[in-house]
């Protein structure tokens, strides 16, 4: 019989083998090339599709499959590295923060480095030219040697006024003027445009496409970052949009559940609140979401956003009942569920950070979106150690989250390889191309 320790690190290293075959961060030829290195951007644009299998279930609940024992294989390698993972490693993959600056810093290097977080987002404060945000993505990779897994290199990267790409980029209008034309198949040549865009900087995951309905004109936050005003335009081209993104290989995070279309309030600075039943979501809020579930979309934020007829207490974010009974229970959604930003004042103005990361976890959410400061990235870790310990929170509960988290990375086969400065001719070129059909 093998001994645990060495069982575990058996484990982990059939884990690794599953994370860097065919890595969906570049090809093998900006995985080698030097960072300062140009390449042909069809070349970094040359990537892996990901299967559209639904995310693997726990080995011991696990049913035959087409794939047979090599994804009973998969199933096997993370649920044993998860049992040698310690509570911090498994705690840090739940955790998805920002960083200050445009160069990794001290403070950034230990969350990677000592905390273990799972994934790192960039805002445009951090992104002020094209060298230099290879190099960023370069160097946070570099930082996660040695951690469990690959990490999460993110990005809010939707077109129009929601743009994170430095001047050298071409440009990639709203969401607004792609839906005024009706056409998904403009919708999904918009995916696949931006996912060349994130990959070539060596991101491997976009909070895009949008699904909300922009059913409220007065709404100060959604407006032409929606498809249009009526569900169906919204689900043909957010669904379209959605494939595009997943067929280059970057991961597509579907927003903002159950809906921010219909707000009056920006979530960033206030809470809002929605007096809308289950039946009248159901009617349009949540049609392009449960389209996408259906169609296995693999990850969803949920947005800070009261909804007193569901939840008198809670926003979505942190309510067992919209999370935990609806999503995940009528819905059926058994992916990767991330929060909207923990530091925004819907939750900041209103609620403890501490005591809503603690009740993201317990509602159903796997991964805690902490945008800004070092310090609060230390609230947030240490309210769920803290909640463990107590009991609070079951490990097991945990455990399951950890294992949807490393099963999305393996699903897209992330690595932390380098890629080198692309050359961006091609891209901007079929951006162009792409825009004069609108």
């Amino acid at each position: 019989m093998i001994g645990s320790d060495c069982k575990a690190l058996i484990s982990a290293v059939a884990l690794t083998s599953l994370f860097l075959i065919g890595g969906c961060s570049g090809s093998a030829t900006s995985n080698t090339a030097s960072p300062g290195e140009a390449v042909p951007q069809q070349t970094v644009a040359a990537v892996p599709s990901p299967s559209r299998a639904a995310l693997p279930t726990p080995v011991d609940t696990a049913s035959p499959t087409a794939s047979g024992s090599t994804e009973n294989g998969a199933q096997e390698a993370i649920t044993e590295q998860i049992a040698g993972m310690t509570l911090e490693e498994k705690i840090g993959q739940m955790l998805l923060v920002g960083i200050e600056g445009t160069a990794l810093d001290d403070r950034a290097n230990k969350m990677i480095a000592e905390d273990k977080v799972g994934g790192i987002i960039l805002y445009a404060d951090n992104i002020k030219s094209l060298k230099g945000m290879v190099k960023l993505t370069n160097d946070l990779k570099r930082s996660n040697e040695g951690n469990p897994a690959p990490l999460f290199i993110s990005v809010d990267q939707e077109g129009g006024k929601v743009s994170r790409m430095p001047d050298e980029y071409a440009v990639i209008p709203a969401n607004g003027k792609v839906g005024a034309t009706g056409n998904a198949e403009a919708a999904g040549m918009m995916g696949r445009l931006l996912a060349r865009e994130v990959l070539s900087a060596g991101f491997n995951m976009d909070f895009a496409p949008v699904l909300d309905i922009n059913s409220n004109p007065d709404n100060p936050v959604i407006g032409d970052r929606s498809f249009g005003s009526t569900a169906d335009r919204v689900t043909a081209l957010g669904l379209a949009e959605l494939k595009g993104i997943e067929s280059e290989g970057v991961i597509p995070v579907v927003k903002h559940f159950p809906g921010h279309g219909d707000t009056s309030v920006d979530s960033h600075l206030e809470l809002p609140v929605v007096n809308k039943t289950t039946a009248q979501l159901a009617k349009l809020e949540w049609l392009p979401f449960q389209a996408a579930f259906k169609e296995q979309a693999d990850a969803v934020m949920v947005a800070h956003i009261l909804f007193p007829k569901l939840d008198p207490k809670l926003p979505a974010s942190l309510s067992k009942v919209i999370i935990g009974a609806q999503l995940r229970g009528q819905m059926g959604f058994n992916g990767v569920v991330i929060t909207d930003d923990l530091t925004m004042g819907a939750i900041a103005k209103n609620y403890s950070l501490a005591s809503a990361a603690v009740d993201t976890v317990l509602a159903g959410s796997d991964i805690l979106l902490v945008a800004h400061e070092y310090s609060n990235e230390q609230v947030v870790r240490k309210a769920l150690l803290t909640a463990v310990g107590s009991g609070d929170i079951p490990e097991s509960r945990i455990d399951e989250s950890v294992y949807r988290i490393l099963s999305l990375k393996h699903k897209y086969q992330l690595t932390d390889n380098p890629v080198a400065v692309p050359d961006l001719t091609r891209l901007n070129q079929d951006i162009k191309a792409w825009r004069n059909t609108l």
